[in-house]
């Protein structure tokens, strides 16, 4: 995964940079007529900083093209997602064993039992993700030089 960011500051080997959170909307053909995409419009920009280690030194105001490892942001997905989904099926079926042990509605224990595996898998998997990101660092893969600014105020 690739992202742009523009050098904050430089310090000794560590260089500060911005980089944009950007929504997924207002990427597909239909963004025009979206209630969500007009949503999104509506909220500003908001905008990430953090420090990455460097042996080159930069200018503030130069455009960093940064990548993330596809692994991280696979591995963060499927505990996010997948792990939700393993709970879920595993607790309910505990659920209904232990309905039919304790002679209760073997339905309703199964699907309280579901609830309660996937929530709770669900904040075990954001848990191990959030480690998982703060773990990985990115990387600086170019400079691309200065922004430019088409629109000099005068």
């Amino acid at each position: 995964m690739e992202e742009l960011a523009r050098v904050v500051e430089y310090q000794s080997g560590w260089v500060m940079v911005e980089v944009e959170l950007k929504s997924a909307c207002n990427h597909c053909s239909s963004s025009e007529n979206c209630g969500t995409s007009a949503v999104a419009k509506a909220f500003s920009v908001k905008t990430q900083r953090f420090a990455i280690a460097s042996d080159k030194s930069y200018q503030q105001g130069d455009m960093l093209k940064l990548g993330l490892p596809e692994s991280v942001i696979i591995k963060a997905a499927a505990l996010v997602y997948l792990l939700p989904l393993l709970g879920l099926f595993m607790f309910a079926a505990l659920g209904h064993v232990l309905g039919l042990g304790l002679a209760l509605d073997s339905n309703t224990s199964a699907m309280l039992m579901a609830l309660i595996g996937s929530v709770l898998s669900w904040r075990i998997g954001k848990y191990f993700a959030h480690r998982i990101e703060a773990d990985a660092q990115p990387v600086i893969i170019s400079n691309l030089g200065q922004q430019v600014d088409l629109f000099r105020q005068v």
